[in-house]
C-alpha cells in the first residue's frame, strides 16, 4: 500500500477503536453503573465510582481519566481503555458586539451544528440544538431551509454545554466569578426537540440532575412547533418549562409559516394546552411570536391571540423577525409591535419584546443553521472518518 493507503487504514482503525468505546457523556448514573458491573467492577463499589467520576466530568469540567487523581491508578486506566468522554469540538466561534457567542461545533457523528451563549446582567443562556437541520421548513426560519442530517444524541447534547462551560472556563476551579456564567437553557437552537425525544430527555435529565450541571428545571425552557403527541410528555418525563412556537392566530396563516399546523391545528394545539399538566400562573407556558410586517401582526391578529391564549397562564414573547440571506419576510415595524403589544397588556398577558441578540453574526432567533447534508447511503464507507452513530 501506498502512503494515503496506509494513512486512510490507520484513519479507519483508530475511528473504530473509538466508536467501539462508550460514551460517558449522556450516560445515567444507573447506566454508567451497569455498564461498569458488566466490565468486571465490583457491586460494592460502583455507587461510588459513578459519584466520582460524574464529579469530575460535571462539576469540574474533567475530560482526561488520568486526572482524576482520587481514582486509583488501575481503574483510571480501566476507564481510559473502554470509555469515551467525547464531546462537541469548538470547530468555529464569532463573537457578536453585544456580547452573544455563536459555536459551529462538530463530533466523530456526521454533520456540523450551531449553539449560541446569550450573556446578560442577570443570567447566562445556552440556546441548544437538538438535531443538525429540521424537517419543519418554517417558512421564516433559517435552518428550516437545511434538510434534516440527523438526531443529536444525549452526549451531544450535554456536549453543547460542556462546550461552552469550557470555552467561558466556567468551572467551579475557576475563581474569576462568583457565580456561575452558564445558569439557563432553552432548546430553540436547530431542530424539533420533540422529534428528538428521548435524546433530549436523556440528556437533559443529566443536566437537571443534581450531581450533574445541577441546573434547575425552572430555569430550563423546551420550545415546540407543536408535536402535539409529545407536549404532554414534556410535563410527565422532564419537568422543565414549555415554550410554543405559535407565530399565527389561524389556520390560513399558520400552514404557510408552521407547515405542521397542517397536521395538528391551531384548535388540536390549544386544546393540548389547556390541559397541560403542569399549568399554573408559576409555570406559565411562553408563546413565541414572531412578528412579520402584514403577515401576522394585525391588531386583528392581536386580539385573536388574546382569545386563543384564554385561560391558559401565558406568557407571550414577540420577536422582531431576525432578516437571513433569501428570506421572503420583513420585520414589523417597532410601532406596530408596540401596538400589537399593548393590546395583550390590556388583556393581562405579559408580552416582552424579545431584544435581539447576534443578529451581525447571524446568531439571533431563526438564524442557526450548518452546512451539512445528509450523506447517501453508499458514501457512509468511503469515508474512513465517518463513524457510525
Amino acid at each position: 500500500m501506498n502512503n494515503l493507503e496506509n494513512q486512510k487504514a490507520d484513519n479507519l482503525e483508530k475511528s473504530l477503536t473509538k466508536a467501539n468505546k462508550i460514551k460517558l457523556l449522556g450516560l445515567s448514573q444507573n447506566a454508567l453503573a451497569e455498564s461498569l458491573i458488566k466490565l468486571g467492577t465490583h457491586e460494592k463499589n460502583v455507587s461510588m465510582r459513578v459519584k466520582q467520576v460524574w464529579s469530575w466530568v460535571y462539576t469540574h469540567g474533567e475530560m482526561d481519566f488520568r486526572e482524576m487523581t482520587n481514582l486509583s491508578k488501575n481503574f483510571r486506566v480501566f476507564l481510559q481503555k473502554n470509555f469515551s468522554t467525547e464531546r462537541p469540538e469548538i470547530v468555529k466561534k464569532q463573537i457578536s458586539k453585544d456580547g452573544t457567542r455563536k459555536y459551529l461545533l462538530k463530533t466523530s457523528n456526521i454533520g456540523e451544528f450551531e449553539t449560541v451563549f446569550i450573556p446578560d446582567d442577570d443570567r447566562g443562556t445556552v440556546c441548544l440544538s437538538s438535531q443538525i437541520g429540521c424537517t419543519l421548513n418554517c417558512s421564516f426560519c433559517h435552518t428550516g431551509t437545511q434538510k434534516l442530517v440527523r438526531n443529536l444524541e444525549p452526549f451531544e447534547m450535554v456536549g453543547q454545554v460542556l462546550a461552552i462551560k469550557d470555552d467561558l472556563m466556567d468551572w467551579c476551579e475557576n475563581s474569576k466569578h462568583n457565580k456561575r456564567l452558564v445558569s439557563n437553557i432553552v432548546i430553540m437552537g436547530m431542530g424539533e426537540p420533540l422529534y428528538n425525544f428521548d435524546h433530549v430527555k436523556n440528556g437533559l435529565d443529566i443536566i437537571m440532575h443534581n450531581e450533574g450541571l445541577s441546573l434547575s428545571r425552572k430555569k430550563i425552557t423546551l420550545s415546540t412547533s407543536g408535536v402535539v403527541p409529545n407536549i404532554h410528555r414534556v410535563a410527565n418525563e422532564i419537568g422543565c418549562l414549555l415554550a410554543i412556537s405559535l407565530h399565527a392566530t389561524t389556520d390560513a396563516v399558520r400552514n404557510r409559516l408552521v407547515p405542521i399546523n397542517k397536521k395538528w391545528s391551531i384548535t388540536e394545539l390549544m386544546l393540548s394546552l389547556k390541559n397541560y399538566p403542569k399549568l399554573s400562573n408559576s409555570e406559565r407556558i411562553t408563546f413565541e411570536y414572531v412578528m412579520l410586517k402584514d403577515v401576522n401582526d394585525s391588531l386583528d391578529d392581536a386580539k385573536r391571540l388574546v382569545k386563543l391564549v384564554q385561560g391558559i397562564p401565558a406568557k407571550i414573547n414577540l420577536i422582531p423577525f431576525n432578516p437571513w440571506p433569501g428570506s421572503n419576510f420583513e420585520p414589523s415595524s417597532s410601532e406596530q409591535i408596540k401596538k400589537f403589544s399593548n393590546i395583550l397588556r390590556k388583556a393581562g398577558y405579559s408580552s416582552p419584546v424579545r431584544k435581539p441578540r447576534g443578529k451581525d453574526i447571524l446568531a439571533a432567533c431563526g438564524q442557526l443553521k450548518s452546512n451539512s447534508i445528509k450523506p447517501k447511503k453508499n458514501s457512509l464507507f468511503q469515508d474512513p472518518n465517518y463513524i457510525i452513530s
